[in-house]
């Protein structure tokens, strides 16, 4: 049954474009810029950097392994929703303290990334981007908490309209803006590699966190939510993991496999190509301001648009089947990069199997969220969402860690053929939980 809130049948559209500059909403804006910009710069940008440093493609792989941070912040979640900080939450209240602790931590790695050269000391750069991760994990776990508790159920949509927004373009200020930096402040025919261009790109990102950094100290701790505490320490992983995920299984029973299954390889197509697609931009000699351009600007305008496609074809014919062609298409796009390692260096080229890629990607995104959230009960809908997405990370992530040694081993044609072909028991898992029927929802 769904239930209809009065206020909002009767607030007009007047009121409705008002809700987007109430305070609570604009700092959604600046808050989702603050945890958009770690991500590209421990992952994606990263990789670019050490590919032009001569970092071998498998130790570029390996070092992928700093985005589980993301998949495992689940498990520090209840201390950052528990646990006050001395001296700052007194203070500053318990969400805004841990905002600003984890945003300080991100500026602290960033420096730290900046004032060392990989080519000639590569452990310090990864402790820096492991501090990052999880500095950006913990910023992700407090905002959420922070965006839910700061308005009512009818400004939620609001709210995470501005938080994808201003999260969208710290990636294109994180992607494209970096290398544009980097490549601004590099000497003229002093060499392809420059550390002093990169130092000064990633102290600039630094200083954007300022942006987040201000919106925590001027902006109101939201009314205190006061949560029952574990009696112990089973009490605790039974309320964490074990109850959310008990509580799945009772309701599917054996068909919660297919699902677990597939929430486990969806996305692995996208995630294992991607960790290679930087160097590979770099070995096919494409520059700092080509790849600024069509990838990371061009490529997050498709995503946001095959998110849209996405989100609205999933209401027109249905979840499963958008889901499905998703699946589909993301797989097929790889084989796209096989003619572009065949076909040279080519922008338009580039521009064109990046449109696809992006928008196959913004599709299949748009309508796995959808899937997540469906299979969520709502009495344990934080936890559960939170496991769920978490686990898509986990296998792809693992196994894009091999992949710079894959490309080694039988080179970046081959790779991409691989990556396509993971897609195949995607499809098929689609197939059967497509026929799952699910007991009925409690809580």
């Amino acid at each position: 049954m769904i239930f209809r809130n009065s206020s909002v049948d009767r607030r007009s559209w007047s009121d409705t474009f008002k809700v987007y500059l109430e305070p609570a909403t604009l700092r959604m804006l600046f808050l989702g810029f603050s945890a958009g910009l770690p991500l590209m710069l421990v992952l994606g940008t990263l990789s670019f950097w050490l590919r032009e440093a001569g970092i071998d493609r498998s130790t570029i792989g390996y070092l992928s392994w700093v985005g589980l941070a993301y998949a495992f912040k689940w498990v520090w979640a209840p201390l950052v929703d528990r646990m006050p900080i001395p001296l700052l939450t007194k203070g500053m209240g318990r969400r805004r303290s841990w905002l600003l602790l984890s945003q300080l931590a991100i500026m602290s790695g960033l420096c730290g990334m900046a004032f060392n050269d990989p080519r000639i000391a590569l452990e310090p750069v990864v402790w820096c981007a492991l501090m990052v991760a999880f500095g950006s994990a913990t910023q992700d776990i407090a905002l959420d908490a922070f965006r839910i508790e700061s308005a009512d159920t009818d400004r939620q949509p609001a709210l995470a309209a501005n938080y994808q927004t201003g999260y969208r373009l710290a990636m294109i200020w994180a992607g494209a803006g970096v290398l544009w930096i980097a490549a601004r402040a590099e000497v003229a025919d002093v060499g392809n590699y420059q550390p002093e261009a990169w130092r000064v790109a990633y102290l600039v990102m630094a200083a954007s966190m300022i942006v987040g950094v201000i919106t925590v100290l001027f902006c109101k701790e939201p009314a205190r939510r006061e949560l029952p505490p574990a009696k112990n320490v089973a009490a605790w992983l039974d309320d964490v993991v074990i109850g959310p995920f008990r509580e799945f299984i009772l309701r599917y029973r054996w068909q919660a496999v297919i699902i677990l299954s597939l929430i486990a390889i969806y996305r692995i197509s996208d995630v294992v190509m991607g960790i290679m697609a930087n160097p590979f931009y770099v070995d096919m000699g494409y520059t700092k301001d080509e790849v600024a351009a069509v990838t990371k600007v061009f490529g997050v305008i498709m995503t946001l648009a095959g998110a849209f496609i996405g989100g609205s074809l999933s209401m027109r014919f249905g979840m499963m089947k958008i889901l499905t062609l998703g699946a589909i298409l993301s797989a097929a796009s790889n084989l796209l990069f096989v003619w572009l390692s065949q076909h040279g260096h080519d922008v338009t080229a580039l521009m064109l199997v990046v449109s696809a890629d992006n928008l196959a990607g913004g599709i299949a995104s748009a309508a796995f969220i959808g899937y997540l959230s469906s299979l969520t009960n709502i009495s344990y809908s934080a936890t559960q969402y939170a496991l769920f997405s978490s686990m898509m990370l986990l296998v792809p992530k693992f196994i894009a860690g091999y992949s710079g040694a894959y490309v080694d081993a039988f080179g970046y044609a081959n790779f991409f053929t691989a990556t396509a072909l993971l897609g195949v028991p995607v499809i098929l898992l689609l197939w059967l939980a497509a026929r799952v029927v699910p007991s009925k929802k409690t809580g």
